[in-house]
Parts: structure tokens; C-alpha cells; sequence
């Protein structure tokens, strides 16, 4: 887990890997970076309420060097899965998939 303001390299060097991070707001002050390497996963703990207040996603590759913000990416697949769930959309994630879409 890295706190948001400590350095770090954008994308790190190692195994050919897709990771996804989520910036997840704590209160005002303070962001945590929540690192990922299953997406499905990801979207899963997003609907199940496992992080505060998330803000953003951002998928990166180790080998081939790139990073992406897939916030409305993730934030669409949030909204198709409560459609065909037939629920509504978490309050929790209410402010992301708005900001997002």
C-alpha cells in the first residue's frame, strides 16, 4: 500500500503484469493508493463497499511501462452491474460512478 505524497516510481519495473491501483479518499487530507492485480476483483471489493470513498482507478502494465486511468471505465461497469442486478446504485459509490460517467 503507498500513501498518497511518498514517492514512487509511476510505473514500476518487474514481470509482465497488469496491476490496477484505487486512490481512495480517507478524509479530507488524506488519500491511500490500494494496489490490485485482478480487475474483476477490484470492481468486486468497489461493489461490496471495501473502500471509503474511492476517487479514481488506474490500470498500469510492469513490463511494457504504461499506465491508464480507467476510472470511467470501471465506473460504467459499476452502473451496467446494479442495472442488470435490478438495484440501485450504492451511496458509497454514488460521488465515483457520477464524476466518472
Amino acid at each position: 500500500m503507498l500513501e498518497a505524497g511518498v514517492p514512487s516510481p509511476v510505473v514500476p519495473y518487474g514481470a509482465d503484469k497488469t496491476m490496477f491501483v484505487v486512490i481512495d479518499r480517507l478524509d479530507k487530507a488524506r488519500e491511500i493508493r490500494i494496489e490490485r492485480s485482478d480487475l474483476e476483483a477490484t470492481i468486486g471489493e468497489l461493489v461490496a463497499g471495501c473502500f471509503n470513498d474511492p476517487i479514481k482507478v488506474i490500470s498500469f502494465n510492469t513490463l511494457e511501462h504504461w499506465m491508464k486511468d480507467i476510472s470511467t471505465d470501471v465506473a460504467g461497469e459499476i452502473r451496467a452491474r446494479c442495472d442488470i442486478d435490478g438495484v440501485g446504485l450504492p451511496d458509497y459509490l454514488s460521488d465515483f460512478v457520477e464524476s466518472h460517467s
